[in-house]
């Protein structure tokens, strides 16, 4: 079994999950006392926010090369950083280290591919919605076709990730005004919809969707424990 490596705290709400996840998933394919072997380096949330809010993203590329190293010294195979949104660096924090990194967006598009869907939501922070290196990665390298919600609604997605979910606060307002998003992005053809920020998972699933929703923290843990075991 090959040592998973992590960047979690981004939130620590959806890092739990991937642990969580991760774990199971080892245990459900080798049973008995089986558990993941890993490293986990988590950073502080409140510093990253700052560095994203305040547009300082060399400082935030930075601070993620810097936790890359940690993990790759603790003796992790390959590297996840467990968060969309700071996929943004992932060209520059793969090229300060010597083990793969497995690109969340990657990870998902294949299990949008597997099933045969090319036109695709995206729900995210306004970052991962609105910039180019987590689209046009979908774009380019995968050749999906990918819708983004309005500019209020991206607003609205964007608030309630950093306001809410990454504090735990999980409201029905915000699961109705998601599920109206997901309807109306739905209605203008998307054949499924990408939930393009590790906490979203925890606000909204299956049922509150009619199309499918992939949930990138578990498609992104269940790629880890695949690359784990392979």
């Amino acid at each position: 079994m090959k040592t998973i490596g992590m960047i979690g705290g981004m939130s620590w709400e959806s890092t739990a999950e991937y642990y969580k996840i991760i774990n199971e998933e080892v245990n459900r394919r080798l049973g008995g006392l089986h558990s993941a072997k890993s490293v986990l380096v988590s950073v502080d949330f409140a510093d990253i926010e700052a560095l994203q809010s305040q547009g300082r993203w060399e400082e935030a590329t930075q601070s993620m090369i810097a936790a890359a190293r940690q993990v790759e010294a603790g003796g992790a195979d390959f590297l996840m950083i467990c968060t969309n949104t700071m996929h943004k660096m992932a060209a520059e924090v793969q090229k300060a280290i010597h083990i793969p990194l497995l690109h969340i967006a990657d990870a998902t598009a294949e299990k949008v591919k597997a099933q045969g869907l090319e036109k695709i939501g995206l729900l995210g922070t306004r970052f991962t919605m609105e910039e180019d290196f987590y689209k046009g990665r979908l774009v380019h390298q995968h050749g999906l076709q990918v819708l983004v919600p309005s500019t209020d609604e991206r607003t609205l997605i964007h608030r309630v990730i950093y306001d809410e979910l990454c504090l735990g606060n999980i409201r029905t307002e915000s699961r109705n005004e998601y599920v109206r998003i997901m309807d109306r992005l739905t209605a203008e053809g998307v054949q499924g919809i990408i939930l393009g920020c590790t906490e979203i998972g925890l606000l909204v699933g299956e049922n509150d969707s009619r199309v499918p929703l992939f949930d990138t923290t578990r498609l992104h843990a269940l790629a880890a424990v695949d690359m784990a075991l392979e």
